[in-house]
């Protein structure tokens, strides 16, 4: 597989080196960037409920949050922190559904993990100052590679080709020891068309929770050649983490005592870890109708996470008893780092025929997993008869993704624009360790409508059915069976010239969903289950107004019910029928706002709402389980300067969040346990809650110096 690899790199290459044609102009190479992107994303008339952030919009709050941080306020968005001030591991949800159910893709390359299917930014730190735009796709979207989408699809580009050099200083800091140090540089296309650019990024943060630090480096490499219907580039890019351990949050006593505690005592509860993405892109226009695009990737990760654990058995770790003044010991405390070393291999290609009238474009993907699961005792209490080196488990699992996928917009008139997309995907996921050999064929047609009333006004309607396999943790905690969802948006967009809003009603239907149960397994992971029938059914509602040439508001709504039919659980021994349910983690209601005031042409001030209505963590409909609503406002300021010399800009920022000091919690976890000691002859069904509070008012001050 590697050897492959490098041979199409090699391939590419060579044909990058042999063209010769004349350099093109910005127009043109703006649009062989967004090419790049084309076949997972939509255009703006298509009939598929969608939000776009500009490298402008990102750049305001940019100040060493993550990427879901800085889309808490996109529509329906709901983003949390283990550490509580967004730097670290971070998390997002779409419609209620987890991150390991919104497909991502970095420039048409899938980037959630192919097996546990989540998305960790944490590896890779301020990536958001490489983003030229990104697209979020609310319900199953598009078809796209990687793994299904299930709530969202969010598809990041990559910086476009420079026309111009500079350099780009950015330094920011903040509360809780937070910084981020960032240089930026690009040679500008020079005259034989290349570009080479690139990003150097350090950050650090103790966190809002105690000793919940991070400690984040980052890379991005990227080089370009461009011409009149060519479009290659190679990138290099990762990160390396080091996240000290806020996983499991706090109890609702500790949360009552002290919130920004962090029960960990061990002096390297750590998260080390480490990742490297390579991409080489080829994007050739043909004719005025044709072009074509091959992406090439290599994902190499690897690291662990240590633990101080008590009283761990020998027999777990392959530990002989031993004897010590006549006892027997066949317990120990010790110190394990679970490993995780993988390679991600990609190949997409897609061809695109477009006139006048008819889109039309013809892809597919293939991808390879490999990842090497290990654990090894670096220190023990009670070391019995194990050697230096010595692995407790040792597995190694594979999983293959390949999809082909046609789509197309074709234009019957002047008013109705019809959308069809047609994908197959076949999955295998073969691993030892959890006798698990699985083979999935998965049909995904979507079609849909957009009628043009007037100049200002449309409507359309679309049908998308989506399906999803089960990931490694579905598989540790049970037996799972692929997930069914077939969903229908119907939608209004209104644009003119001082306001624009979008109105979108969906009805997403599952068939054996997996929903998060709200329990954490031993290593932190969310447990799913599936369920019967479950439904997802709501209204969206965002807007962009001029209220002046000065004044402006962005406001969004959600409102949704989100169930499970005819609920059945285990209960004091028994099966209980509990009827529809609430779907664990999907809040009734969503809110934001963005308040904006330009006093003059180079001062924003931006007064940014949220608010998240109650949510239960668990599918029950418990009062234990519930997380109460909350109503956050930031504040975001920037300020820039043009002089004369010396530098071409320098941009002050500044962002308070939380500036009514609301105590919240975001997110949480919720078990259930069968006590059968109290009482003997019986079984009672006990609870308990943990919950992860998020950061009071703070700051982030930052300057960004363009040469």
């Amino acid at each position: 597989m590697k050897n492959l690899f490098l041979f199409l790199a090699c391939f590419m290459l060579i044909l990058a080196t042999n063209a010769q044609e004349k350099p093109q102009d910005s127009t043109s190479t703006e649009t062989l960037d967004e090419v790049l992107v084309k076949a997972v994303r939509v255009s703006k008339d298509a009939p598929v409920t969608h939000s776009n952030l500009t490298k402008k919009e990102i750049a305001k709050r940019n100040l060493g949050q993550d990427i879901p941080v800085l889309m808490n306020y996109m529509p329906n968005v709901v983003t949390t922190s283990d550490a509580g001030a967004g730097v670290g591991y971070t998390g997002i949800r779409v419609r209620g559904s987890d991150a390991t159910r919104v497909n991502v893709t970095i420039n048409g390359i899938p980037y959630n993990d192919a097996e546990s299917m989540g998305t960790f930014w944490v590896n890779l730190p301020d990536f958001a100052s490489s983003v030229e735009n990104l697209q979020l796709q609310r319900g199953v979207g598009t078809s796209t590679n990687g793994s299904g989408a299930f709530g969202a699809s969010l598809n990041l580009l990559t910086d476009k080709v420079s026309e111009k050099g500079y350099g780009e200083v950015s330094n920011s800091f903040g509360s809780y020891n937070t910084r981020k140090h960032t240089l930026k540089f690009s040679t500008g296309k020079l005259n034989d068309g290349f570009e080479i650019s690139g990003r150097l990024s350090k950050i650090k943060s103790d966190g809002y929770v105690d000793r919940a630090s991070s400690d984040l480096n980052a890379y991005f490499l990227q080089a370009a050649y461009v011409t009149d219907k060519t479009l290659i580039k190679a990138l290099v890019f990762g990160g390396k983490e080091k996240t000290y351990q806020s996983w499991y949050g706090l109890t609702a006593e500790q949360l009552e005592e002290d919130r920004r505690q962090n029960p960990y005592t061990y002096e390297n509860e750590i998260d080390n870890y480490k990742q490297d993405h390579y991409q080489l892109h080829w994007n050739q226009k043909i004719n005025t109708n044709w072009s074509t695009n091959i992406g090439l990737n290599y994902t190499y990760g690897r690291g662990y996470y240590e633990q101080y654990k008590e009283d761990e058995d020998f027999a777990n770790y392959g530990f002989t008893d031993i004897i010590i003044g006549g006892t027997t010991i066949n317990t120990t405390d010790l110190v394990r780092r679970k490993w995780l070393d993988n390679d991600f291999y990609v190949f997409n290609a897609n061809a695109n025929y477009n006139n006048k009238k008819l889109d039309v474009t013809l892809g597919g993907s293939y991808s390879y997993y490999e990842g090497d699961h290990f654990g090894k005792v670096i220190w023990a209490e009670y070391a019995s008869d194990s050697e230096i080196g010595h692995r407790y488990y040792d597995n190694t699992t594979y999983k293959t993704d390949f999809s082909f996928f046609s789509k197309a917009d074709f234009k019957l008139n002047s008013k109705l624009l019809v959308y069809a997309d047609l994908q197959t995907r076949i999955v295998q996921y073969n691993s030892r360790e959890l006798a698990v050999k699985d083979n999935f064929t998965f049909f995904n047609p979507k079609a849909g409508l957009t009628y043009k009333i007037n100049n200002f006004n449309s409507l359309y309607a679309s049908y998308a059915r989506a399906n999803r396999e089960p990931n490694r943790t579905d598989y540790e905690n049970g037996t799972p069976k692929p997930e069914t969802l077939n969903d229908f948006e119907l939608g209004w967009r209104t644009q003119h010239k001082k306001f624009n809003i979008n109105t979108n009603l969906y009805y997403m239907a599952y068939k054996n969903q997996l929903v998060l149960t709200g329990e954490l397994d031993l290593v932190g992971a969310a447990i799913r289950k599936n369920v019967g029938d479950s439904y997802r059914f709501g209204l969206e509602v965002d807007a962009n107004i001029a209220l002046s040439k000065k004044f402006s508001i962005q406001p969004n709504i959600a409102l949704s019910t989100n169930k499970n039919k005819d609920f059945i659980t285990s209960k004091d021994g028994d099966l209980v029928q509990l009827g529809d349910t609430n779907i664990s983690y999907s809040p009734n209601i969503v809110a934001g706002n963005a308040f904006n005031f330009l006093p003059t042409k180079n001062i924003q001030i931006s007064l940014l709402s949220k608010y998240v209505g109650e949510q239960y963590m668990a599918n029950i409909d418990s009062k234990n389980s519930k997380l109460d609503s909350y109503f956050i406002n930031d504040l975001n300021i920037t300020f820039e300067l043009t002089p004369k010399k010396v530098a071409k800009s320098i941009v002050f920022s500044a962002l308070v969040n939380n500036i009514f000091n609301v105590e919240y919690v975001s997110n949480g976890y919720y078990y259930t346990y069968d006590d059968t000691w109290s009482n003997p002859g019986t079984t009672t069904t006990l609870d308990g809650a943990g919950y992860y509070p998020q950061a009071t008012i703070n700051f982030l001050l930052g300057a960004t110096i363009t040469f």
